[in-house]
């Protein structure tokens, strides 16, 4: 790897040759703010666009903090808490599994944190060290609980944001259906997150491509990796795009629920492989907020998951530290 390759943007999707004996289905479009992207093989030749929306839509409706009526919106006006859908309860549960698998650096209680530093409403804010101290006290483990699809909350001002989950989570949900329907050979992609299970058209593994961050550049220009995967997910997390910067300084979208303050570590980018899009897409969110040292600790320790770091060294030259798994997956 070349020192100028700083950091993963967004994967593009490589399987360019097709089999004739095997028509892959190709369905497109946009949701959740990003474009999607999904290949499959049907004996039957079903075209899944509209069961496909469906879904899409429900997750929309459900955990969106971007339409005023979703349901999370609706959980994080209540004062106590309230009865949810099965699909926000599934996200919950899954964060609270995934948050003490990390030491809670991932945690979805961070929402009070991540809205006043403008980050729901897409802008930069600078918020005062007072508010950011009693924010602090609204997030954490013993915040929010949940038994069965009702969720309760220890105060009106607790709120949770489950972005760093739910496009992955969709990501399986519109793969899950797949397979219900006897699909055996697929890659559903939303905003980059990627699950893959069989072959693809070439025969052979799917091949997910992974670009240079070049400025202006169109997506699969400059590829820096082509990885082989089936069976498994792909979900990379960064400090590269989601940003604002007041007065010189650069301050990213990853907060850390310790500090209440958006992480400054050396870390740029943490993709991950894991079997589900749901728990790489949590993990490669704690890996941003726990840093270079304590992501390479926790991945010493977890061997059946496998991730690529990026990150700036003390001279300021960028380096990249990946697992074994991950470096026998990478084709080109």
């Amino acid at each position: 790897m070349k020192r100028y390759i700083v950091f993963f943007s967004i994967v593009l999707l490589v399987s360019c040759t097709s089999n004739p004996k095997r028509n892959y289905t190709q369905i497109n479009g946009f949701a959740q703010g990003t474009t999607y992207n999904i290949s499959y093989f049907d004996q039957q030749q079903r075209d899944f666009s509209t069961s496909i929306q469906e879904i899409l839509e429900k997750v929309d409706s459900s955990m969106s903090l971007y339409r005023e009526n979703s349901i999370i919106n609706n959980f994080n006006r209540s004062e106590k808490g309230m009865e949810v859908d099965s699909l926000l309860a599934q996200v919950v549960n899954l964060s609270l599994m995934y948050s003490a698998q990390s030491s809670w650096a991932f945690d979805i209680t961070v929402g009070p944190l991540a809205k006043v530093w403008g980050f729901h409403a897409k802008r930069g804010e600078m918020p005062d060290e007072l508010s950011i101290d009693r924010l602090k006290k609204l997030t954490g483990p013993d915040m929010i609980s949940i038994d069965g699809n009702f969720i309760s909350k220890k105060s009106l001002e607790v709120m949770i944001d489950v972005n760093a989950i739910a496009q992955g989570y969709t990501v399986d949900l519109l793969a899950e259906f797949l397979e219900i329907k006897g699909v055996k050979d697929y890659l559903v992609e939303l905003g980059g997150e990627i699950r893959t299970k069989g072959i693809s058209s070439r025969g052979k593994n799917w091949l997910v491509g992974v670009d240079k961050p070049v400025d202006n550049a169109m997506s699969g220009e400059n590829l820096q990796a082509i990885i082989g995967l089936s069976g498994e997910s792909l979900v990379t997390s960064g400090n590269y795009r989601k940003f604002f910067v007041r007065e010189g300084v650069k301050y990213s979208h990853t907060i850390n629920p310790v500090t209440g303050y958006p992480v400054t570590h050396s870390l740029l980018s943490a993709t991950v492989i894991d079997s589900t899009s749901a728990r790489a897409d949590a993990l490669a969110t704690a890996f941003m907020v726990m840093g270079v040292d304590k992501a390479k600790e926790w991945l010493d320790k977890n061997p059946d998951v496998d991730a690529y770091l990026i990150y700036s060294n003390q001279n300021g030259d960028y380096e990249v530290w990946m697992t074994k798994g991950f470096e026998k997956r990478i084709v080109d």
